[in-house]
């Protein structure tokens, strides 16, 4: 072979070298992807399949956190036959499952074919009222099928920010701890109530004397009739 004919193999070997890892540069770069966070997912068989399960918690929490979370997974029943989705926990604490209309019910069933996302907003939710749990941390999550049998997967915790807003769990109601205005209005109502009740004693005293000095004029009569003798 010619030293330019070697010349230009060595030239094409590189190119072709080049070029993959050129392709793969542009291709795996975060920005071009848009590269997120993993997200957990498993399977049950063929028929049961369980996506991007995330544990989220209330917005703009951090590090270690104790508090209410909600589970967001999408599930598909790839199977020719209903599955029903009996119970969810994070870690041991068993998860309350509510329907589109926010209703506790015991379980969630998935027709052949169909796929449900759990935690989203006006959808069916999986929370718990407590956890003790490391906010961008992982967290067991274990799936009971009636069918299938059980599963389970390490989650992400991820707060309700960017992605997850709207996932997270609602705002606690207002506790009975902020009653105190509600007790100082009633004091002030009890303390209003019992002035005009002094009132109405002073305008007893009043209509008492005014008494006496009816009693007190009684007397003056005999002497007028006295005075008429």
């Amino acid at each position: 072979m010619s030293r330019s004919l070697r010349r230009g193999a060595v030239a094409a070997i590189v190119l072709a070298a080049i070029v993959p890892l050129a392709a793969c540069a542009a291709g795996n770069d975060a920005g071009t992807l848009q590269i997120k966070p993993d997200n957990a997912a498993t399977a049950i068989g063929t028929d049961v399949k369980l996506n991007n399960i995330v544990v989220v918690t209330p917005k703009g929490t951090a590090g270690a956190y104790s508090g209410a979370a909600n589970l967001t997974v999408n599930i598909a029943n790839t199977g020719t036959a209903e599955e029903v989705l009996t119970s969810v926990k994070i870690d041991d604490a068993a998860a309350k499952l509510t329907d589109e209309s926010g209703a506790a019910v015991s379980d969630i069933t998935l027709a052949p074919g169909e796929s449900v996302l759990i935690g989203a907003e006006g959808g069916p939710t999986a929370s718990i009222p407590t956890s003790d749990l490391s906010v961008g941390g992982y967290a067991k999550t274990t799936f009971t099928f009636k069918k299938a049998g059980e599963v389970s997967a390490n989650a992400n915790v991820q707060p309700a920010d960017g992605l997850y807003e709207g996932f997270g769990p609602q705002s606690a109601a207002p506790s009975a701890a902020a009653s105190p205005s509600a007790e100082a209005s009633g004091s002030a109502s009890a303390g209003a109530s019992g002035s005009p009740s002094a009132g109405a004693t002073a305008s007893g005293s009043a209509s008492a004397g005014a008494t006496a000095s009816g009693s007190a004029s009684a007397p003056v009569s005999p002497s007028g009739s006295a005075s008429a003798q």
